[in-house]
């Protein structure tokens, strides 16, 4: 029957201390346990399995058959128990034989019982065993039942290490040699350095309070001290002044100061746990809920809050010395499971040279700041922090999303010349940062950069860009915790603009929804759809949402004061839906004129075209857009009906197909007989070969990353485009097997400069 949480969990954890500190064997206090358990929670069956050559092994139960204990064995990854331990995952049945990873044991004499909930029980953020109940009748635990097991597996954790019952399985992947591991590439570059831990783990020796009060006043006085520090980061953080960055810091505080999370780590000190096992308890829950998340925002949120249950337990437990704290000595690479935005910037960026994280995404918050601060992230690479030692070597090819731990000497020196010839590269680079790009037969290609982030704009000055093709204005939506309003985006908007100067900047109206959803959108306009990116979204969003559109359409206009506004609208698929969003553009113009606000001294406005049925349409389109922008991410995935988000798809169509190069043709061409300007914004232009084969097919306006425009620029200066044009039509006309493969030879033949 339901039981109170923090009642159980106290009588259990008070037993669970007798028994403890009484003599006798492991197997005897095993026993003692699960009997303990079962009565406290009222159980007909409660057995603990603990990892033993990498499979869970039934080392104590009371319900089912003795003699199973020691022979029951089920590897990680196999039947319920193998499922909660490898995923690190609760589960709660109502009849357990219908799930899908159910496997039956007959030495266990299980048969006869229906109901069944397990919890992981975890040491140092790996799970050693499983505790788990069973009942006759087939019903679904409360949730203070779960409560309460999780908070018992988590005494039991420091039991069963004390006594050596588990096997140390990751201790050996320290001692081993050269390691290589692949990830995801979230900011690009190459770093060498030696591996620092974020935060060596607080482990936790004592879970049981002897003190409920005490504990209490010790978690109240870690709050305060935690709300200072991120008071005082977010005050000093150099970051902290204008744009998303601000957001960000932010939404990290708002955390802080959560009453609901205070309020969850009190009750798990009524439970009977100390204020290390407290926040400990909260953040295991914390860890449950994520992985039970799809949505990639709330997810990077939920990162957010761990990151704070860290400095909280630091806190309190007196051991504060973060590597950013103590400092770095050498040329350093991070390595952590995730980190908060606010905690890579207090790290000395004379030293810290790259970071590695066991989770991470594009999105992430932390992924947004490395990449403003120029420092190379790898992440998704799993157990780094049990294979890497301290103070070892380490070389991040952010390029690449791989990761060497301890390279041998062979693959450090290939290592160090590939830096060195990047480094040289770059120098290349920068010697022709100030010259035109300017083919070899003297046509000039416009060569813009693509931004998200107001610090971006300085990016123009160090690539010697002509401008800023795109900005995505969505990035300050993506991380902001409320919707950003009028004064927010006014704000970024004019930073931008007077961070560019004289040079020209297109503003991308926001592309929301899909894939990049959003926590404050109702649920009715969040997209749940099988492939979000041909869903509700972007200016489909927009045209719903007006008031949203008619917002950063008085910032962007009050913004432009004195400028030329140029804003293009997202995924159009029809000419009427340009014309609805140019027409509420054009009302806020009117608006701006008559109260007499400041506005733009002219308005351009485009379209992109990454929705093909809009190519069907041109000769309605053009007579009424400024420019067209082709986004070639989106198009591509659209012709080919293959989501780019598909690994198994990611790589199998390519952009120099002639399906692409010829609908690319075709459109350009009929661009420039209406005398519009067509520029590719998206990483087919960034990629040199590819740029390439762009202005074989008359294309000569590029909007591409910062990072790619010193690759993109000696191409160019290394061709002569009526050659290229002149191959690149012959191909077309009869294609090869293999178009890269051809276009590659002819630029070595010719000394095209490809990388």
């Amino acid at each position: 029957m339901p039981v109170s949480a923090a009642s159980s969990a106290r009588e259990i954890l008070t037993g669970l201390h007798e028994v403890m500190a009484k003599r006798g064997s492991a197997q005897t206090k095993l026993d003692k346990v699960v009997d303990l358990i079962a009565e406290a929670m009222r159980s007909e069956v409660c057995s603990i399995y603990l990892l033993r050559d990498n499979a869970m092994e039934l080392s104590a139960t009371h319900g089912l058959r003795k003699e199973a204990v020691h022979v029951t064995r089920l590897h990680m990854g196999e039947g319920l128990v193998g499922t909660i331990a490898e995923e690190g995952r609760i589960l709660n049945l109502a009849e357990a034989t219908t799930h899908p990873e159910f496997v039956y044991r007959p030495e266990t004499g299980e048969e006869r019982y229906h109901s069944f909930a397990g919890v992981p029980i975890i040491r140092r953020e790996s799970p050693i065993g499983v505790l788990c109940v069973q009942h006759a009748d087939p019903r679904r635990y409360d949730d203070v039942e779960i409560e309460a097991l999780q908070t018992v597996a988590m005494v039991l954790s420091e039991m069963i290490a004390s006594a050596r019952l588990v096997d140390g399985a990751r201790a050996a992947l320290r001692n081993a040699g050269m390691q290589r591991m692949v990830g995801l590439k979230l900011v690009t570059g190459m770093a060498k350095g030696v591996a620092v831990f974020h935060q060596p783990k607080v482990i936790i020796e004592h879970t049981v309070a002897e003190d409920t009060e005490a504990e209490r006043t010790r978690v109240y006085s870690a709050f305060r001290r935690m709300r200072e520090q991120i008071d005082h980061m977010t005050r000093e953080a150099e970051f902290g002044t204008a744009g998303e960055h601000n957001e960000i810091l932010e939404t990290y505080k708002m955390f802080a100061y959560d009453e609901g999370w205070s309020r969850r780590i009190n009750e798990a000190i009524d439970s009977g746990l100390t204020a290390e096992a407290a926040i400990e308890r909260v953040q295991q829950r914390t860890r449950a809920r994520m992985r039970e998340i799809d949505d990639p925002i709330l997810k990077e949120r939920m990162h957010d809050l761990e990151d704070l249950s860290n400095r909280l337990l630091r806190i309190v437990s007196g051991r504060m010395g973060t590597a950013a704290q103590t400092g770095l000595a050498k040329d350093a690479i991070l390595i952590a499971k995730n980190l908060g935005p606010a905690e890579l910037l207090e790290y000395d960026r004379r030293r810290l040279k790259g970071v590695v994280l066991e989770e991470g995404s594009l999105t992430a918050h932390v992924t947004i700041v490395a990449r403003a601060m120029g420092v190379p992230v790898v992440g998704r690479i799993a157990d780094v922090r049990h294979i890497a030692n301290e103070g070892d070597m380490i070389l991040v090819d952010g390029d690449n999303g791989s990761v060497m731990v301890r390279p041998n000497r062979p693959m450090t020196n290939a290592f160090d010349q590939r830096m060195s010839t990047s480094a040289k590269r770059r120098a290349e680079f920068a010697a022709i940062r100030a010259l035109p790009a300017e083919t070899k037969d003297g046509d000039r290609i416009g060569l813009m950069v693509n931004a998200g982030l107001a610090e971006d704009a300085a990016m123009l000055e160090a690539t010697g860009a002509d401008g800023i093709g795109l900005f995505r204005t969505e990035f300050q939506f993506l991380i902001a915790a409320t919707l950003p309003g009028r004064e927010s985006q006014l704000r970024l908007y004019r930073s931008v603009l007077e961070a560019a100067g004289d040079k020209p900047v297109v503003f991308r109206t926001v592309d929301i929804g899909g894939d990049k959803a959003l926590p404050y959108l109702s649920e009715d306009e969040k997209d749940e759809s099988e492939n979000p990116a041909m869903g509700w979204r972007a200016l489909r969003l927009s045209l719903e949402r007006k008031a949203l559109m008619k917002a950063q359409a008085r910032a962007l206009i009050e913004a432009s004061g004195g400028k030329t506004l140029r804003v293009m609208f997202p995924m159009v698929s029809e000419p009427w839906e340009y014309e609805e969003a140019r027409a509420l553009f054009e009302e806020q113009l009117a608006w701006a004129k008559s109260a007499k606000r400041a506005g733009p001294k002219a308005v351009e406005f485009g379209a992109m075209l990454e929705v093909p049925s809009l190519a069907e349409t041109l000769d309605l389109l053009l007579p009424r857009v400024d420019f067209l922008s082709i986004g070639t991410n989106d198009l591509t995935q659209f012709l080919f009906a293959a989501d780019r988000a598909d690994p198994r798809l990611a790589e199998r169509y390519d952009w120099l197909s002639p399906a692409i190069l010829r609908f690319l043709r075709r459109v350009s061409t009929q661009a420039k007989e209406a005398n519009v300007p067509v520029r590719v914004c998206g990483e087919m232009a960034g990629r040199p070969l590819e740029a390439m084969a762009l202005i074989g097919i008359g294309i000569d306006n590029f909007s591409i990353t910062p990072a790619a425009v010193g690759p993109v620029k000696a191409m160019v200066r290394s061709i002569d485009a009526q050659a290229v044009r002149t191959k690149v039509e012959a191909l077309l006309a009869k294609p090869p097997a293999n178009m890269r493969k051809s276009l590659g030879d002819w630029a070595k033949r010719h000394g095209v400069s490809i990388g």
